[in-house]
């Protein structure tokens, strides 16, 4: 059986950034709500796209060759392969990511941060 979830309401359950919390799951795929600030590493996953939904603030999505700037309501997908690093420069930003089951944040598992469910 399914249930609701808010948004508002799990973003209150951590404080912690770069650290995805998965809220859903469906089929193979989790919704994960992170929140960021300042600059992540540059990365790549090589095996699958990745989605970002901007929920509030101002995020920063640097390319090697270009940077993309999103708002509220905004998103982008980063093709698998892409060289990419997101970067919240202007304070927090919240972030509803769309990302295959168990993948890791930063592409290497060796130095991802694991998401955990709420």
């Amino acid at each position: 059986m399914s249930a609701k979830v808010n948004l508002a309401d799990k973003l209150g359950m951590f404080s912690d950034h770069w650290a995805p919390r998965i809220v859903a799951r469906y089929n193979d795929n989790e919704v994960r709500l992170v929140k960021v600030e300042g600059e992540f590493m540059w990365h790549q996953h090589v095996d699958t796209d990745e989605l970002f939904l901007i929920l509030d603030g101002e995020l920063e999505m640097e390319f090697r060759d270009r940077t993309e700037v999103l708002g509220p309501g905004e998103m982008i997908v980063v093709p698998r392969g892409t060289e990419h690093r997101p970067c919240a420069r202007k304070g927090e930003v919240k972030l509803l990511l769309i990302d295959p089951k168990d993948m890791p944040n930063t592409g290497d598992p060796a130095t991802a941060t694991i998401a955990v469910e709420i």
